[in-house]
């Protein structure tokens, strides 16, 4: 039974469990938002949420202990310089899981885990473009190029057709060897005649 077990195992050992947490923080205060396994989400919610409480209070130990935990120096000057001024006073909660449903391949419960404060200003995907705007500006040396195919084209068209002249190839003498005189060949006798 396991009442009271508290934490997830995510079928990893200990150590490899902190690297992956410390891992998905990193990429979560990163990007502002990431998508994961539902298991995954929960567990970095109780992960990363001290982490942030902690860089409220923008002290050397509080520098020092997030980055005992996130080793990249940007993201963590990051944090202090983007995130936590934009969080303010709120009280906790920093982040918001949201369920997806299920991954395609294997059925796993997906979710996006997202900082609450910056919902709004991860950037969508821009929409593929049209045909119509993936054309240059720059309309004059378009036309010149047209103008040049349209000419190369009338100047094909009009100019009258010459029959190629056609030198005859020489014909290669064949060599006549001369047949040597094959020995006659004896047929072998049947056995018992």
């Amino acid at each position: 039974m396991r009442h009271r077990v508290k934490g997830r195992k995510l079928g990893r050992t200990a150590s490899h469990r902190r690297a992956l947490l410390r891992s998905l923080a990193a990429s979560l205060l990163k990007h502002k938002k990431i998508t994961t396994t539902t298991a995954k989400a929960k567990e970095l919610r109780g992960f990363v949420e001290p982490l942030i409480t902690k860089a409220k209070a923008d002290s050397v130990h509080a520098r020092r202990y997030v980055s005992a935990e996130i080793n990249d120096r940007e993201i963590v000057s990051g944090l202090f310089s983007d995130i936590i001024p934009k969080i303010g006073d709120r009280a906790g909660g920093y982040t918001r899981v949201v369920r997806l449903g299920q991954r395609k391949g294997d059925g796993a419960e997906m979710a996006i885990i997202e900082l609450v404060d910056f919902s709004g200003l991860v950037k969508p995907k821009s929409p593929k473009k049209t045909k119509e705007e993936e054309k240059p500006t720059d309309t004059k040396v378009e036309e010149t190029k047209a103008e040049e195919k349209k000419e190369a084209k009338a100047a094909k068209k009009t100019a009258p057709r010459t029959k190629k002249e056609t030198t005859p190839k020489p014909k290669k003498e064949k060599i006549r060897t001369t047949k040597k005189t094959a020995t006659p060949k004896t047929t072998p006798q049947k056995k018992g005649s």
